[in-house]
Parts: C-alpha cells; structure tokens; sequence
C-alpha cells in the first residue's frame, strides 16, 4: 500500500509539474510584451548593438593615441671580417658576438590639431550608432505595431464571421420550418441554405487570414517554432484626437534617431574637413630611448658590459609638411564637398520624413471621419437588419430579403471596424513620431 502511495505522489508530482509548463507556455502577448520582446531579441537590433561596441572600440583606441608609445627591441648578432663593432663603434678585424638591447618611446606633442580632431570624431561617430541602434528599436517598434494592429483587425473579423455564421443557422432552421409547413417555396429554402454555406465559408477564411497574421508576428518576433502564441483580447479602443500636423512634425525632428544621425554626418564631415587642413601644419614629436648591449671584443662580462654601455637619448623630431604631391589639398576639397553632400543628405531626410508624418496625418483624419460616418451607417443597418427579422419571423418579408439585409449589416460592420484598426494604427504612428510611447 505504501509503495502504490509513492507512485501515485511521484506521478501527482510530475502532472503538476508538466500542468504548470503547459500553462506557462499559453502566454497571452500584449502589443507592449511584444515590442519589449522584439527589442530585446530581434537580430537587426543586436547587429546595431554590436556595431555599436565595434565604434565605442574604436573610440578608446582613437583617445590613446595621446599617449607615448614604447617598443622594446633586442638583437643577436655574429660578424666575421673587417666590421665595425655595433656596441663600442670601433673598427675590427676579427670574429664578434654581440648582443642589443633597446627601449625606445615617441609622443606626439602637435600634429596639425588633427589628433584632437579624431578623438572628438570618433565622439560624434560613437553617438551617431547609439542612434542608429536607437533606429533599429524603433524601426522593429513600427513593424509589431502595424502587425498587431492587423491582428486585431482579423480577430474581431471572426467574431463577425462567427454571428454572421450563427443568424444565418437559424433563418436556415426557421425557413425549413416555413417550407414544411408550405408557407416559403423551395426556392426561399435554398436561398436560405446558400447564405449558410457562404457564411461558413466567410468564417474559414476568417480564421485562415488570422491564422496568417499570427504567424507573421511570430515569426517577426522570432519566436521558436513550438512556442504557443496568442494574443490578447483588446478592449474599447479610445482613439486621442489628432494632432496638429505642424507640432507633429517639429516634435519628429527633434525626438527621431535617423534626423539627429543625418545631422551628426554634418558634424563628421566638418570634423573631416578639420582633420584634412591639419595636413598643412608641422608635426613635433617627443622621442626618447634607453639601450646596452654586449660584445665579444670587450673582456668584461655580461653584465658588467649592460652597466658600461648603458645609454639615453632624448630629442625633438619636427617634420614641416613642403609639397607632398598636392594630397592634402585634394582631401580640403573631398571633405568640403562631403560637408555639402551631408547637407543634402540631412534636407532629403527632413523631406522624407514630412512626407510620412503628412501621408500618415491624412490618414489618420480620413479614417478617423470614416469610422464615424461607418458608424451611423452600422447603427442604421443594424436597426434595418432588426426590423427586417421581424418582418420574416411574421411571413412578411422574403428569405432573399432577409439576406440582403444581412449582408448589408455585415459589410457596414466590416467598414467599421477596418476604419477603427485604421484610425487606431495612425493615430499611433503619429504618437510615436511625437515621441510618445505606443500603448492601445
């Protein structure tokens, strides 16, 4: 009895176990799990990380070359012949060893400026990829936010589908009924069927197309394969009033990464410029060596040898730039016109960016006016569709009346909410280009 009650602990134990891993997987996604998610996994926002770690790299390597570098050096040599001795300078006729070593440092005291002028643009260039990664968030953002906005889209679409389907079961079962009883011909009956049958059809592609719309957010999240995803159940959607174009705008270009980029390719390219013109100016350097060395015409020892011909040396190195094939002025005049070419690049990215925020603001006030004209129009149909049901339950109305009115109560229902999921996506995209969080 014992051994049966172990059994069954270990296999109670086991089942709660797999109950609880089953519902941990049945993760319902909000819009906002879902952008956390995508931005913390999606592959284009972890190449734009790493790019940006490749220049935080380079940066620090740029900010050293301030410092002094040192090289140490050591040489075994064996001479036969006429030579001169490389540790005393003397001239012998005879077999040598020798032995050299060295340490030896150079710091740039002045360059042209242009060292200075490296690190501060490897400064612009670093904060120039925090806001390309900052884009790629933002571009992942934009992208589960359309999908799941569309998934909304299907999902309330079977919801209609599914009434749809439901009315139409009963005005089949009610007109069987009136055909039995001889008060419908047969005609009214097959109508009656056919509206069945079309709405079930409706429904399977309902499902189909959300089916669809669930696997292209998956996959845009890059969830595994056998990861259960659903989404969840919106409730009344509260639509903000749109804002002014021109604020829009004048917030976009101050909060959007890929404007603030453009114009830090402005500040690169002068950095540039600045970097070519020192080109024209001396270079002074500091350089300092310690050295010995060993050989075998001396009778001293080794280390005696390293103590006696110990040396320093300290001294200034200034190289005048006199003609060097005119390449620094040509990088003067590749940087200026850089200078004019990321202007340019900053004008079209304002340009472009109008365009959207103006596309999307007529957008969002054409189907914010659809939705409440769609409105009216599904109220009025709904009343129709009432009425007319009356009409039919008392013989005074036809099976192929009824349909119609149903279909016309349908299509004002579509026509609502695809103007509300419309209105809505809009309305969100504007919010984001304000700077504004995406909630619904």
């Amino acid at each position: 009895m014992k051994k049966y009650i172990i059994l069954a602990s270990i296999f109670l134990v086991h089942f709660v176990q797999a109950q609880q891993s089953i519902d941990s997987d049945k993760k319902i996604w909000t819009l906002e799990a879902c952008i956390a998610y995508a931005i913390e996994n999606n592959i284009s926002v972890k190449q734009a990380q790493l790019s940006k770690n490749r220049t935080e790299a380079n940066y620090l390597a740029t900010k050293s070359l301030r410092l002094p570098n040192l090289t140490g050096s050591a040489s075994q040599n064996f001479t036969n012949g006429n030579s001169i001795d490389p540790i005393t300078s003397d001239f012998v006729s005879q077999q040598i060893n020798s032995t050299s070593l060295g340490l030896t440092s150079q710091l740039t005291l002045f360059q042209g400026n242009q060292i200075n002028n490296q690190i501060k643009q490897g400064k612009l260039l670093l904060d120039q990829y925090a806001l390309y990664e900052e884009e790629a968030k933002n571009n992942i953002t934009l992208s589960i936010t359309e999908s799941y906005i569309q998934l909304l889209y299907s999902k309330e679409n079977i919801l209609i589908a599914e009434n749809n389907l439901e009315v139409s079961q009963k005005e089949e079962e009610r007109a069987k009924a009136r055909l039995d009883a001889g008060s419908i011909a047969i005609k009214e009956y097959t109508d009656a069927q056919s509206q069945t049958a079309t709405n079930q059809y409706v429904l399977i592609n309902a499902k189909n197309d959300y089916a669809l719309q669930l696997l292209s957010l998956k996959q845009l999240l890059e969830l595994p394969p056998n990861t259960h995803f659903e989404i969840a159940d919106q409730e009344d959607i509260i639509l903000d009033l749109v804002p002014d174009l021109n604020e829009v705008y004048s917030e976009a270009l101050k909060n959007l990464p890929e404007i603030n980029a453009s114009k830090l390719n402005v500040s690169l390219s002068e950095k540039d410029l600045d970097i070519a013109k020192g080109g024209y100016l001396p270079t002074l350097s500091l350089i300092g060596s310690l050295g010995s060395g060993y050989t075998s015409t001396q009778d001293y020892n080794f280390s005696d040898q390293l103590d006696l011909n110990f040396n320093q040396r300290l001294g200034i190195s200034l190289n005048v730039p006199i003609f060097n094939r005119n390449k620094t002025k040509s990088e003067v005049q590749a940087a200026k016109i850089n200078i004019d070419i990321a202007k340019l690049e900053l004008a079209q990215e304002e340009k472009d960016l109008y365009q959207k925020i103006e596309t999307a603001w007529q957008n969002a006030v054409t189907a914010q006016s659809e939705m409440e004209a769609a409105d009216m129009a599904r109220n009025a149909a709904k009343e129709s569709f009432r009425l007319a049901q009356k009409q039919y339950e008392l013989g005074a109305l036809s099976t192929t009346d009824l349909i119609v009115s149903q279909n016309t109560y349908t299509n004002t229902e579509q026509n609502y909410i695809q103007a509300k999921y419309l209105s809505l996506l809009y309305n969100q995209l504007l919010q984001f280009y304000q700077g504004n969080d995406i909630k619904i």
